[in-house]
């Protein structure tokens, strides 16, 4: 197992390029399976889940060309199995976007049970509401057999705007027979993405980047040359880093058109940033204070669907919290364990109230120093690391391949802004 070395107290500063959005490259991987045609995508994240995801594509027989360290060609012109593999599928939650897919080109898919982040129950009933809509035979054992005679269009509305379960939605209905209309859809950046990939493909969607999505089903989908946009989740965190660090860093090809309420949300912890066309500037000279609420009522930060501020930052959030004056509720509403992380920066010396599994009373700032940790999930992983950049002391994190999940060689993009980190084998 391989672990960071991380000594803190460093004030980083640099430049850095957030890599490919992790969340479009995912479901775009398996929508090449819409087609027997060669589809090219750029600026690939290489990190494990995208590893995972290539894997399972090998698996059911389609061909993959590397044309450069984030350059790929996938060919899936022979599907010559329609079982997803069970071990690739228990590491990876977004195996199950190769269920609209599956469902869409070979009319059956058996998909073992998805693995991924434990950070509470996510649900997997939207997707099979919406695949049965659509004409899906659903059977539910120790995993899911799903098969059809034909897809055909529907009226939808989702029980709840699951970004996933839109995105096997949009998957499945393209060759679909009629029109598909997707209500109470979810319109994060990277369903936008996938929408505007399909539709790139011959598919026929209107509608993209509202919460409802209307599809004429086509015949077949030709192949395409697409790039993958830069993931604003990765920015929000370096823009954290900088904060907690004291530090200055310019973000290349930031993507500031997707930063909005992430911009405003840092503002309300006292991190300003400067938009600077593509490019985000976090300066050194930050006065870290909350900003209360009218009569000087204690703020709440809370995430939300897009629009909102995103459930991935919130753990980030939640350590900027812990160097800036001032007291926030930190309200993490989507997800029922992504909080249960808290005890160990607690033990790294923050002040925190774990009021119960989505609240936590935040009062800074707090001096940390370093600790021997474990990460229990991408977005805490990453948390945990920019505690451990502004902690004094050295801090060791263990358990470090679920950062790999989300974040491309970050050790290497940590040391490029002056950080003092080594990934060593334990």
């Amino acid at each position: 197992m391989e672990k960071f070395l991380i000594e803190g107290g460093t004030q980083l500063r640099g430049t850095v390029t957030p890599s490919g959005n992790k969340n479009a490259a995912l479901p775009m991987l398996s929508a090449c399976l819409l087609t027997d045609e060669p589809v090219t995508l750029r600026n690939v994240p290489r990190i494990r889940d995208v590893d995972d995801m290539l894997a399972l594509l090998a698996s059911l027989g389609a061909h993959i060309t590397e044309l450069s360290a984030h350059d790929l060609v996938i060919h899936a012109r022979d599907i010559r199995t329609t079982e997803l593999d069970r071990e690739i599928c228990s590491r990876i939650r977004t195996s199950i976007l190769f269920a609209g897919p599956m469902l869409a080109r070979m009319g059956q898919v058996r998909l073992p049970p998805p693995g991924g982040d434990v950070i509470g129950r996510r649900r997997l009933d939207t997707h099979i509401h919406a695949l049965r809509a659509l004409g899906a035979e659903v059977h539910v054992n120790d995993g899911f057999d799903l098969r059809t005679d034909g897809l055909r269009g529907k009226d939808i509305f989702l029980d709840e705007a699951s970004v996933t379960g839109t995105e096997n939605a949009l998957m499945a209905a393209v060759l679909a027979k009629g029109t598909t209309i997707i209500r109470n859809a979810a319109s994060e950046p990277h369903v936008q993405d996938l929408a505007q990939m399909l539709n790139a493909m011959g598919a026929r969607i209107s509608g993209i980047g509202s919460n409802t999505y209307t599809i004429d089903g086509v015949d077949k989908l030709r192949g395409v040359e697409f790039s993958i946009g830069a993931d604003y989740i990765e920015t929000g965190s370096f823009i954290g880093l900088a904060a907690v660090t004291r530090g200055e860093i310019l973000i290349k090809n930031a993507a500031p058109e997707h930063l909005r309420m992430v911009l405003l949300t840092f503002a309300r912890l006292g991190v300003e940033c400067q938009v600077r066309g593509n490019d985000v500037f976090v300066s050194a000279h930050q006065t870290l204070r909350v900003q209360n609420d009218l009569h000087d009522a204690v703020p709440k930060i809370d995430d939300g669907i897009w629009p909102q501020f995103p459930s991935d930052l919130m753990s980030i959030a939640l350590v900027v919290a812990t160097q800036c004056e001032g007291t926030v509720l930190i309200h993490e509403k989507m997800f029922d364990a992504r909080l249960y992380w808290v005890d160990k920066l607690m033990n790294m010396g923050a002040r925190v109230i774990l009021c119960d599994p989505h609240r936590a009373v935040v009062v800074g700032p707090s001096h940390l120093h370093g600790e021997r940790l474990e990460s229990p999930d991408i977005r805490a992983g990453m948390a945990l690391l920019l505690a451990a950049l502004c902690a004094r002391g050295q801090s060791v994190i263990g358990n470090i391949g679920q950062i790999d999940r989300g974040y491309e060689q970050i050790e290497e993009k940590l040391r490029g802004l002056g950080a003092r980190i080594e990934r060593v084998n334990q």
